[in-house]
This record gives structure tokens, sequence and C-alpha cells, in this order.
């Protein structure tokens, strides 16, 4: 399963450096000399009258399936990256919103037992403690106040979880099963 890690904001500057909105926990990790990224151009991208940008040489560009990260540095809590081969602001341009990735099987679990990566949650049963089942895992969002489980309900429809300890106070990954302790009309809103 291929995880964003990133996603390619505006170009910085005339030799292709660009700016890159992060979206790990770890990037410090994830972001270093040599890192490579696999691409993923946004839907709204992928049909197209022609190329989304033309390089000063004249040639149509087409962002290339992996980037390799050549350098960072972080500058008001965003990269700004240059990648092997893009030393162009033009090029640099044809990159914005381009999604970085990498696969989960390179990503080693979390050390702490009470985190998760997303995608260790995602299809997982949630159920109550009496074995009601209410649906699945659709995605996790992230929001401010605390994140929040996406539930696929088993009746059709969604319904938006806070995953805190006090509501979701067991994950088994094994099992395959979150345990959830709903207040009244939670699943109704």
């Amino acid at each position: 399963m291929l995880l964003v890690v990133g996603q390619i904001g505006k170009p910085h500057g005339i030799r292709g450096e660009v700016s890159v909105v992060v979206r790990t926990d770890e990037p410090e990790e994830r972001f270093t000399a040599g890192s490579v990224f696999i691409t993923e151009v946004p839907r709204d991208r992928r049909v197209s009258a022609g190329p989304a940008a033309v390089p000063a040489s004249g040639a149509r560009f087409e962002v290339p399936r992996q980037l390799v990260l050549e350098s960072i540095r972080w500058h008001q809590g965003r990269g700004i990256a240059v990648f092997e081969g893009i030393h162009d602001r033009n090029v640099a341009e044809a990159l914005k919103g381009v999604f970085l990735q990498v696969d989960s099987a390179d990503v080693a679990p979390p050390d702490d037992p009470e985190e998760f990566h997303d995608h260790q949650l995602i299809g997982l049963r949630v159920e109550s403690a009496d074995g009601t089942e209410h649906g699945t895992v659709q995605r996790i969002e992230h929001a401010p106040a605390s994140d929040l489980i996406v539930l696929a309900k088993k009746g059709g429809g969604t319904a938006l979880i806070p995953f805190v300890t006090a509501i979701v106070p067991t994950v088994d990954l094994r099992a395959g099963r979150i345990v959830v302790d709903l207040p009244e009309g939670l699943l109704d809103l």
C-alpha cells in the first residue's frame, strides 16, 4: 500500500526548488537526501489538453514515476526541496500538486503500542464491547482537536468517531477490530 507523506507546492526561486507540504509525523526520517518517492499526479490533472508546463527547452514534460530527493531545508514549517533532475522553475511548476508516496512495507511500526499508522487501521471492524458491529474504518481524519475515525457504517453512510481513549478503549490489530464505547446518538449525527 502506498502512503502519501507529502505534496509538492509552488516553485521556490528559479533553480527548480519546490515547497513541500509534509503529511507525515516523522519528516526528519522521510525527507533525507537520497529518499525515493513514488509520485502520483492529482486526479484533476490526469486528464489534460496539454502539458502542465513546458520547460525552457520547449520539450513536453512528463511527471516522473519516482523522484529522488537531493536536498531539503526547512522554512516556516515547510520543506524547500530539490529533486534530482529538476533544476528549472518551469519544470518545478509542472510538479505542483504532485503527491509524494512511500510503500507502507518500508515504514517501521511505531515503538509505542498505543500509536498506529493510518494504514494499519483502514479496513478494521468497529464494534461495541458487546459485539455489535457498526462498520469498518474508511480512513482517519487528522483534525486540530483530535484524530477522527471515518466509519463506513454497516447500514450505509459514514460517521465520525473521535479517536480518544474514552471512546476508543481498544485497538486490536491482530483480531482486525476496534472496540468503541459510543455516546448515545453519536452514529446518528
